[in-house]
């Protein structure tokens, strides 16, 4: 049984820094791009970062300069370092392994609970 479980999440002031962490067991982790996602009260889901198997990283535009994707297949873990925050950050991040097919990112099978990032004003 494949299980995502995020953390890391909290209420931060504008400015702040958060790092997310999300643990992956019952898949071959270090053979698979995992990446971030969010949703905004309203909104739709979005991606916001991925890495590949060989630690490729890609970060939305909305993001670049702010946001670190990084990964430890030993842990089988992804994290999304999250600096510089802005009130429009706040969503709810979730975990999960996209896919990439002509030049575009897919949402992937597996999703974890999500965790909810705040940042005040």
């Amino acid at each position: 049984q494949v299980q995502l479980v995020e953390s890391g999440g909290g209420l931060v002031q504008a400015g702040g820094s958060l790092r997310l962490s999300c643990a992956a067991s019952g898949i071959i982790f270090s053979i698979n791009r995992m990446g971030w996602y969010r949703q905004a009260p309203g909104k739709e889901r979005e991606l916001v970062a991925t890495i590949s198997s060989g630690g490729t990283a890609t970060v939305v535009d909305s993001v670049k300069d702010r946001f670190t994707i990084s990964r430890d297949n030993a842990k089988n873990t992804v994290y999304l370092q999250m600096n510089s925050l802005k009130p429009e950050d706040t969503a709810v991040y979730y975990c999960n392994n996209p896919r990439y097919s002509s030049g575009r990112f897919y949402p992937g099978t597996y999703w974890g609970q999500g965790t909810q990032v705040t940042v005040s004003s």
